[in-house]
């Protein structure tokens, strides 16, 4: 049996695709259900400025639904860019930061995903996938032990 990981180093993603601020979003809920993306952090550089989730983009895309046309329109062209629907205030966690903590906030906070940062850039990203694949690998291996 594999030794259990204690920190969110040990199952984070390390490459991440990001966004910038100054990014079109155009077709960008499409891209991202089609690259099952539903987290994409936001960048200037290395440091992570925000957060963009499938669930801002269908805020932002029923928002517009409900508007009048003119004004729906209106909304359209001022949410085109990544600045305009990205979440600033992200809650993040270390790699060092011990998995208990990071699935603990994931639930508290009843989110999808935390940004790994470290020294203030993005390393990695942790999502409450990689906890369902951690169960299923844990489940398994425990199927496929000896009984004692």
């Amino acid at each position: 049996m594999n030794p259990l990981p204690r920190t969110v180093a040990e199952v984070m993603t390390r490459h991440v695709t990001v966004l910038h601020e100054e990014d079109n979003l155009e077709d960008l809920e499409r891209w991202m259900s089609r690259l099952r993306f539903r987290h994409l952090p936001v960048v200037d550089g290395e440091r992570l400025v925000g957060l963009v989730t499938h669930g801002d983009l269908l805020r932002m895309a029923s928002s517009s639904l409900a508007a009048q046309p003119a004004e729906a329109e209106h909304q359209r062209q001022e949410a085109t860019f990544v600045a305009r629907v990205m979440q600033r205030d992200v809650r993040t966690v270390s790699p060092d930061t011990p998995l208990v903590d990071a699935a603990r906030a994931l639930i508290d906070a009843k989110i999808g995903c935390l940004p790994v940062v470290e020294d203030g850039r993005l390393v990695g990203i942790v999502t409450a996938q990689d906890f369902v694949a951690l169960t299923a690998r844990l489940l398994a291996e425990r199927e496929e032990a000896p009984a004692p």
